[in-house]
């Protein structure tokens, strides 16, 4: 999703008291408040696709598949984001300031664009890391076809895997992840019209 900066230097609770009130989805860090704007076709079915699939290997599990409608807070970042998935196993816990905000996602997921994909892999990937629950961040390419698996090791360092064909292992799931699934019908959108900027 595209990110346009509206407003600067709110506190937290000020962003809170706005997002509440907002028609929109607006991110929050470094005291900016950030509207996202609306995806391609192509990033809504990734994210659907990712969704099923994440939701059937998990089945029977307690865990949860989160659309983007979820907000979580990078609690020693102070910021407030929407990925395109979150998956938290058990129990979600809240922000103490909003019961809407989930704090410990196991998984988060982010479907790159052309416009977030540098902020995705740098600075939003940085806050993440500061999320303790945080044991995988995965990156979905929209074309070309490629999944990328950062695994939190226990030393605290970040192990990468990569795929752009058969399977891919998300450990801290014990699951393996089909591409040919996460790209199922994307062929349907190739006539699709350019996106606008």
């Amino acid at each position: 999703m595209k990110a346009n900066a509206i407003a600067l230097h709110l506190t937290e609770d000020e962003y809170l008291a706005l997002e509440d009130e907002a028609d929109e989805k607006h991110e929050f860090v470094n005291g900016e408040m950030i509207a996202m704007s609306g995806g391609t076709p192509a990033h809504a079915a990734i994210a659907a696709n990712l969704a099923g699939e994440l939701r059937t290997l998990l089945k029977g599990r307690p865990c949860l598949v989160l659309s983007s409608d979820v907000r979580v807070s990078v609690g020693p970042t102070g910021m407030y984001t929407y990925p395109d998935l979150s998956i938290v196993c058990g129990r979600p816990q809240y922000a103490p300031k909003s019961r809407v905000t989930i704090t410990n996602p196991l998984v988060l997921v982010e479907v790159l664009s052309d416009s977030t994909e540098a902020y995705d892999r740098g600075a939003k990937s940085a806050h993440y890391r500061h999320i303790e629950s945080l044991k995988a961040y995965i990156l979905v390419s929209q074309a070309p076809r490629r999944i990328e698996v950062f695994t939190r090791m226990p030393a605290g360092g970040w192990l990468l895997n990569e795929a752009q064909e058969g399977e891919l292992r998300i450990p801290c799931l014990e699951v393996a992840l089909s591409v040919d699934e996460v790209y199922l019908n994307l062929e349907l959108l190739e006539d699709e019209p350019p996106a606008e900027a």
